[in-house]
């Protein structure tokens, strides 16, 4: 294909033949790109792979070189980092993968790097709606262009349909003056994200509403109004300490525990499932002193000793992965499930304890019908929408660390009319009510599409 192009380009085809194959070479571009900058222009496509998929002595060493390879990056966390790091001053990258590192925890390291180490971003084009490759791929892929210069203005677009045959002048004269047509919805903005800060690209009227509503808008988990988030009970064995029907141990051991299937229109209708509880208010119980507990847990010793959490202290081998908070018990709180296909929390009027896969909110100030119609709102799920990553199918997931990016207007900014609207909206589970409502309740027009 080099050879071809630079035939096309009237190069005479021995010189072409040379250029291809010193251009060309067969080789581990993370092992090779090692070394001092090298690079004006590093242009791509970096391959997906997750870390569990590359042998362990490779992955050590992708880890020890580069310093964005946390967690469970993706191969093309080190392929971004590789490519900055070759960069002449003023050099440019510009690659076109998967957004998810904008977004996720394990890209946090690489947001951090490009923002605190003397690179700029120039360009973010999501791309999502187009068909972005030849082939069709399910990553919602997003071109970024970053150079080796100091952060300046940015331009933030959305490729629209059409834009595959698009004229590329026209392109070139929409990015350079931040315009939008037909095939391309594009805005400037004067800075940009810093440190591990996510970088909700989704479109240029989403980023512009965004930063207004974090300007003018309370954090949802909040002091001010004593608004917490947090997730329910992981115990590191499910089948040993979660039963289906109430077990026979003693009766200061079992909690109701709710699970993501006993969401339903907005109430918790709770499927008779308890957790074997190993604590209480001063923390982990003996099993001496609870034999029927011990009685139940003891056919599963050698599993439960198997588990990371029980190695170290042997003694603690019944206990659960997180501790159970009494005092949550009894509070009245909402409850979202981890995964969904839209935001819709629900209330638990203080009888049930959270599993794992549900998030929970509770708060001082807030009546929690009210933020509950806020959140399933559309405007309480266009956060959602900026922040969390779309998984395949369409569903989202909730994540504490998205939910604590969600905005809400103080309470005591919003009208009694208004709020037994929100009442009325959560209790009918009106998403449409609580759309009207809640954009009253945030002062805007109407949302980005």
């Amino acid at each position: 294909m080099i050879y071809a192009t630079l035939v096309e380009l009237h190069i005479d085809g021995a010189i072409a033949s040379d250029l291809a194959r010193s251009w060309i070479k067969p080789t581990d571009f993370l092992e090779t790109s090692l070394s001092f900058p090298v690079a004006d222009f590093v242009i791509g496509n970096p391959p997906y792979i997750r870390l569990e998929e590359i042998p362990a002595d490779k992955a050590d060493f992708y880890r020890s070189g580069f310093s964005a390879m946390r967690g469970r990056a993706d191969i093309y966390v080190a392929f971004y980092q590789a490519a900055l790091l070759q960069l002449k001053p003023g050099g440019v990258c510009a690659y076109i993968c998967a957004d998810r590192w904008m977004l996720n925890d394990y890209g946090s390291a690489l947001r951090e790097f490009i923002t605190t180490e003397g690179y700029a971003v120039r360009c973010v084009i999501e791309a999502h709606d187009v068909a972005a490759f030849e082939t069709e791929v399910s990553a919602y892929p997003a071109i970024t262009i970053i150079a080796q210069e100091k952060q300046g203005s940015v331009v933030v677009a959305k490729a629209l349909p059409g834009i595959e045959t698009a004229h590329r002048a026209t392109l070139v004269d929409l990015l350079a003056h931040a315009r939008s047509g037909s095939v391309l919805r594009a805005a400037r903005f004067p800075d940009w994200f810093h440190g591990t800060e996510p970088w909700p690209c989704s479109s240029p009227e989403a980023l512009l509403l965004l930063k207004h509503l974090e300007a003018t808008c309370l954090p949802l988990e909040s002091k001010a109004t004593g608004t917490q988030i947090g997730i329910g009970v992981a115990t590191g064995a499910d089948r040993v300490f979660i039963a289906d029907r109430k077990p026979d141990i003693e009766s200061d051991r079992l909690l109701p525990l709710a699970m993501a299937s006993d969401l339903k229109a907005g109430r918790v209708e709770w499927s008779g499932h308890y957790l074997a509880n190993p604590w209480d208010e001063r923390g982990l119980v003996a099993l001496e002193t609870h034999p029927r507990l011990e009685a139940y847990l003891r056919p599963h010793h050698a599993l439960l000793t198997s588990r990371h959490t029980a190695k170290d202290r042997p003694l603690h081998w019944h206990k659960t992965i997180d501790r159970v908070n009494l005092r949550l018990l009894a509070k009245e709180k909402l409850y979202i499930a981890d995964i969904k296909e839209r935001l819709l929390p629900a209330l638990d009027h203080g009888k049930t304890y959270p599993q794992h896969n549900l998030y929970w909110i509770t708060s001082e100030t807030w009546d929690l019908r009210v933020l509950g119609a806020l959140l399933m709102s559309a405007v309480g799920e266009f956060f959602i929408h900026c922040y969390g990553v779309r998984m395949r199918g369409g569903f989202l997931r909730f994540q504490a660390q998205y939910l604590r990016r969600i905005r809400v207007p103080a309470p005591e900014n919003i009208s009694h009319e208004l709020t037994e609207t929100l009442r009325r909206a959560f209790d009918t589970q009106d998403v449409a009510l609580a759309t009207r409502a809640a954009l009253q309740a945030y002062q805007i027009d109407s949302l980005p599409l």
